[in-house]
């Protein structure tokens, strides 16, 4: 029995080892995702049916974290201005200077008009969608992730343009800068007040039911990617796309998303931030 229990009691390092090296379940959820999407793009009908239920599965995460965020905790996102302004500089300053820095050296590796999708890339915002659920899945500072999501969004009508006007030989088209304020705020900032509002009623279940907003966070992220793929694959992508442009895309990508993590943890441990932040 003795022994029974120090062989239960004992770490096992080697088990923990091994289980960091594999991939989580919704890694291969997104890989499984870009599959059917390459296999069975939607098509028709069905592709305007998924529009709309990925516009729903958006508008429903906003709700739903409007409905478990405490008054207190979305003012103190508001006004954590240092995480706001770092998120800021990063999206806007730091992906656009390592893009056009580190083009003499990653450029070969794709196509040229490949890498000029990079750098329009490292100008745009990330989804707003995706910001929450990743935020919300890593266990971060949600209201902090909504306030800056949200603020660099629409700070990007106006930045994305001026910043690819300064690493593409051409300016890049602005579009309707209303238009596009409208758009975010009937999807998303509507949605996040009305959940907001019936926080009494749905907060406990939210609490209980966990699992609920795990799917929802999930769910619309996967959503947006079979979408986005299937657009692609239907306009040619697996047909103009060279496999070696593919590869070297990979490792382009692999490259500036480690040098800014690598970036933005250490500046956050220098900055103090907590964990969340």
């Amino acid at each position: 029995m003795a022994v029974h229990r120090l062989t239960r009691a004992m770490p096992r390092a080697p088990a923990m080892a091994r289980s960091r090296l594999l991939p989580d379940p919704f890694t291969l959820y997104l890989v499984a995702t870009v599959v059917l999407a390459s296999l069975l793009p939607a098509r028709g009908g069905f592709a305007q049916a998924l529009s709309w239920a990925t516009t729903a599965a958006v508008s429903l995460l906003f709700f739903l974290h409007g409905a478990k965020l405490s008054r207190a905790a979305i003012w103190a996102g508001i006004g954590h201005w240092r995480l706001q302004l770092m998120v800021v500089s990063t999206t806007f300053v730091l992906f656009p200077l390592l893009g056009w820095a580190l083009a003499p050296v990653l450029r070969p590796l794709v196509t040229p008009s490949l890498y000029m999708g990079v750098l329009y890339l490292c100008a745009l915002p990330a989804t707003v969608q995706s910001a929450i659920a990743f935020a919300s899945m890593a266990r971060g500072n949600i209201p902090a992730a909504v306030c800056s999501a949200s603020a660099s969004t629409l700070l990007g009508v106006v930045l994305t343009p001026l910043v690819l006007g300064l690493l593409l030989t051409h300016n890049a088209a602005m579009g309707d800068p209303l238009q596009a304020v409208g758009r975010i705020s009937l999807q998303l900032l509507l949605p996040f007040i009305a959940g907001h509002l019936m926080r009494p009623w749905l907060a406990g279940f939210l609490q209980r039911r966990s699992v609920v907003m795990k799917v929802v966070d999930q769910g619309s992220i996967l959503l947006v990617v079979y979408a986005a793929f299937s657009h692609a694959v239907i306009a040619g992508l697996w047909s103009q796309l060279p496999l070696t442009a593919m590869a070297g895309l990979l490792v382009v990508c692999g490259v500036i998303l480690a040098l800014v993590l690598a970036l933005t943890v250490w500046a956050s441990r220098r900055l103090g931030f907590s964990k969340e932040d």
